[in-house]
């Protein structure tokens, strides 16, 4: 079939990727020139037309002469030319049930889902490393590859690592969930629902939920952080639960350098060396993979040898004598973790600008901050989303900041903000980033970071 694929943003990449893969003829039109698109975005189309999709960018009036079907971002405005042409033509419209039937079909593997506003990134880490120490060939598609999963997904596919591999398992943000909403799930988890990302569901906590959700409804078997019961009960009494010192179906306790879990009048304790959130979250892996039936002895060998995974609570190395922490925490529950875990040493802390597609309350950063004793804190005003320095947003973290010990430090971007943390900051202190571009684009930002340190460990030596 000839297929025109409406727009070049997140949704549409995959699609115009996978159908191309699938010998489809494939053109993709935007509003957009190629060059107004960020760099890794150019990349993927890029590769794309080297792959046989044909680009039709910076087109203000696209045909759809010569098409046989239409696939459109629910973004799209129905008041938007294009989508009025089309409504009125006899083009057979692709939705996303429709590309999510095509993908599942193409995975003959189990997949384990994962979701969760906050902590399915580490879950999925530590899931994948359960099953890899029981032996599994896994498939694993998180954040960490890729920010934007559902991209790295039709990779696998195109790549051939869907045929090759034992089982699947999938971090899903509510971007990917929302295109891939026909997944036939083995086993889905839930770690939490929080209110975050709701600029884009008009504001709505509970149209945030429902696309959480999803996950529920194309599971075959559901496990929830006890914290989501109120939401999924309604929805499905026959679902797991997991938490820490909870009477639940997978019960986590923490000892000294060890963790226990409780299930099914069974138990296992391991050794166990990280930090903060990682409990919880261990907690989470270990009952996917105890219902899937892994061997508790292969989850306790694998969990022996955990060290954590890149940018949450990543130790980078010592600058100066300042040890420097990078950590990816962003929402005000994962901040007050980390904080409390940094409560009682010397801290410079460096931010990164807190809204990417989603609009976040700065000032509750701020509010959380001034509960703490931080020598100083250094907040980036640059939008990598936009691409644009927006002081106001680092400035009204800063204004909220109550506790008049922290000195307040507005900068242009992050690499800056690395960079004055030895100002403020001596030999012995913790150098500790928090912020949601790590995970929203983690290579670009990890690298201004690091020039950032380098740099500022010459400037103030």
């Amino acid at each position: 079939m000839n297929y025109l694929i409406v727009g070049a943003g997140n949704a549409s990449r995959p699609v115009a990727r996978l159908l191309n893969y699938l010998n489809h003829n494939v053109v993709i039109t935007d509003l957009k020139d190629i060059s107004e698109f960020k760099i890794e975005f150019q990349r993927s189309l890029i590769e794309m037309e080297k792959e046989g999709v044909t680009l039709d960018l910076g087109n203000s009036n696209p045909s759809i002469d010569g098409f046989d079907g239409v696939y459109m971002p629910p973004t799209l405005p129905e008041s938007a030319p294009i989508a009025k042409m089309i409504s009125n033509s006899n083009l057979k419209i692709l939705t996303n049930e429709d590309f999510s039937k095509i993908v599942n079909d193409l995975i003959p593997v189990d997949i384990i889902g994962i979701t969760g506003t906050m902590g399915k990134t580490t879950t999925t880490f530590i899931t994948t490393s359960l099953f890899k120490q029981a032996g599994y060939n896994v498939w694993s598609c998180s954040s960490l590859v890729n920010n934007l999963v559902s991209e790295a997904i039709i990779d696998g596919i195109v790549k051939g690592k869907a045929q090759n591999c034992d089982i699947a398992i999938f971090e899903l943000p509510h971007g990917t969930i929302g295109l891939l909403n026909r997944l036939d799930i083995k086993i889905g988890l839930l770690t939490n629902v929080a209110e975050d990302h709701l600029s884009e569901f008009g504001g709505s906590l509970e149209k945030y939920q429902q696309r959480k959700l999803i996950l529920e409804k194309m599971s075959e078997t559901f496990i929830a952080n006890y914290s989501c019961f109120d939401i999924i009960n309604s929805q499905r009494d026959d679902a797991l639960y997991y938490a820490l010192d909870e009477d639940v179906d997978f019960k986590g306790s923490v000892g000294d350098s060890s963790l226990t879990v409780s299930y099914n009048n069974d138990s296992f304790t391991t050794p166990f060396y990280m930090m903060s959130y990682f409990f919880e979250n261990s907690v989470a892996a270990s009952a996917l993979a105890l219902t899937y039936g892994i061997d508790k002895n292969d989850i306790i060998a694998a969990l022996t040898e955990f060290k954590g995974l890149p940018a949450h609570m990543e130790d980078v190395g010592e600058y100066n004598g300042r040890k420097v922490i990078l950590d990816s925490a962003f929402l005000y529950d994962g901040m007050k973790i980390t904080l409390d875990y940094f409560k009682d040493e010397s801290v410079v802390l460096f931010l990164d600008h807190f809204d990417t597609l989603s609009l976040r309350d700065k000032s509750e950063v701020g509010n959380l901050i001034s509960n703490y004793d931080i020598k100083a804190v250094i907040a980036s005003g640059f939008n990598e989303v936009t691409q644009e320095v927006e002081m106001s947003a680092a400035q009204e973290i800063l204004d909220a900041i109550t506790n008049p010990n922290i000195i307040k430090v507005a900068v242009e971007n992050i690499e800056i903000a690395a960079s004055e943390t030895f100002k403020y900051s001596k030999p012995g202190d913790i150098i500790l980033h928090m912020g949601p571009l790590i995970a929203y684009d983690r290579l670009t930002t990890v690298e201004k970071i690091m020039k950032g340190l380098d740099g500022g460990s010459k400037k103030y030596e």
